[in-house]
């Protein structure tokens, strides 16, 4: 115990309990844009698919912090926007598309890094590194979170009707499109902040898990983004205080606490929960 507490007086400890904080709440608040955007799997895959922006970023520019922050955001945009392309101009179904292209992307990527002599820095992006984060990397978190959860409170309205409606939201005068690629971004910035925290392996967990567990407890659709922050955010830090005792990866265990919360809320949810249909 005196251990750890002595850990929690040093300064990376302490950037990391506040890296938890942040990124798991810009996590959580944008989580509700993809649980109501029915859009989980495609999410997953193209979390895989930053690795190639990374690797390439890597091989022409080196290995900096903006580098690969841009690289990932670009292998992110091109792949997803290449497989709506690829969809929309040939026979191909757009989930189709998407894998074929992200698992290309990820085995050229892996290869380029592997080439390079990057083994461990492959390992940190895959399956993420908390402790690992700098300053400027925290920054970067807590810019790119900021900005996505001020998007989404100042467009809260016409991003609600778009996500459940985009023909009525076309309708009304709403840019449905415009609106569409704007969260399809949003969430690719999301999920470049959070890739050393989590790594690209686990990082759908922490922009699932959090609104699907709200999902369970509330029908308003607006409680999914500020509760999902919350339930990200102390999820993530409450999984720092348990990681260091047992010894446990803390990437690994903040999708270990946010999927421990989601199974509770469906088992024992007052509205949904597996229990209570079960009794009636």
């Amino acid at each position: 115990m005196n251990e750890f507490l002595q850990f929690l007086n040093e300064p990376l400890a302490q950037r990391s309990l506040w890296a938890c904080g942040v990124i798991g709440f810009s996590n959580g608040f944008v989580s509700a844009l993809v649980v109501l955007r029915r859009s989980s799997l495609q999410i997953g895959t193209l979390s895989c698919a930053l690795l190639p922006g990374i690797a390439l970023a890597i091989l022409l520019f080196g290995l900096f912090q903006l580098s690969i922050l841009i690289g990932a955001i670009m292998a992110g945009l091109m792949v997803g926007l290449g497989s709506l392309f690829v969809s929309r101009t040939s026979r191909m179904d757009h989930d189709t598309a998407l894998s074929v292209l992200h698992t290309t992307a990820f085995a050229l990527g892996y290869i380029i890094l592997i080439r390079l002599g990057l083994q461990q820095k492959v390992d940190d992006w895959l399956f993420g590194n908390i402790m690992s984060m700098g300053n400027a990397d925290l920054w970067i978190s807590y810019m790119i979170g900021s900005i996505a959860v001020l998007c989404i409170t100042i467009l809260h309205r016409p991003l609600i009707i778009t996500l459940f409606d985009s023909r009525a939201a076309a309708a009304m005068g709403i840019p449905a499109r415009a609106l569409n690629y704007g969260i399809f971004t949003l969430i690719i910035l999301v999920l470049v902040s959070s890739l050393q925290a989590v790594g690209a392996f686990l990082t759908l967990g922490l922009l699932v898990a959090p609104a699907a567990t709200m999902y369970l407890l509330t029908d308003r659709a607006e409680w999914l983004f500020w509760g999902g922050g919350l339930i990200g955010g102390l999820g993530a830090m409450t999984a720092f205080f348990l990681s260091y005792p047992l010894g446990w990866h803390l990437g690994a265990t903040i999708i270990v606490v946010l999927g421990t919360l989601f199974l509770l809320a469906y088992l024992f949810s007052p509205r949904y929960g597996l229990l209570r249909r079960s009794r009636k």
